[in-house]
């Protein structure tokens, strides 16, 4: 593996607008695995990960050879689908759900956060 000042093997220099390479492993959404991986770790096929993609639900990046590569993130809803998919929910139906689910999630962190910054003002003017 290169660090972070040598080429990379194939004579690339490192790209200096990308973060250093802990913190892209432990980015929820670093898009780190190819479509074969993203199926065999969330037990599907290639195409339902694509029913998913045309379903709206996940939109892989693109490596530059045009390969999709997918989020830890978007395994994790992938999952999910599968999971209500599994249990006989059609699949524009389990996207919306799950759709649904990350939205609200995502309210509720903001929510706690926001709950934080206002106990910390709060307590820093008494």
């Amino acid at each position: 593996m290169p660090s972070e000042s040598q080429p990379y093997a194939d004579g690339r220099q490192p790209d200096q607008d990308r973060p250093p390479v802990a913190d892209r492993l432990d980015d929820d959404h670093f898009p780190a695995y190819t479509m074969g991986r993203a199926a065999e770790l969330v037990g599907a096929t290639p195409a339902f990960l694509r029913a998913l993609g045309e379903a709206r639900l996940i939109t892989p990046t693109r490596s530059d050879g045009g390969h999709r590569r997918y989020s830890r993130h978007q395994l994790r809803l992938a999952a999910r689908a599968r999971e209500l998919v599994d249990q006989g929910t059609p699949v524009d139906a389990a996207c919306r759900i799950v759709s649904l689910e990350d939205q609200l999630e995502q309210a509720e962190r903001t929510n706690e956060e926001l709950r934080r910054q206002g106990a910390g003002t709060v307590q820093g003017h008494r």
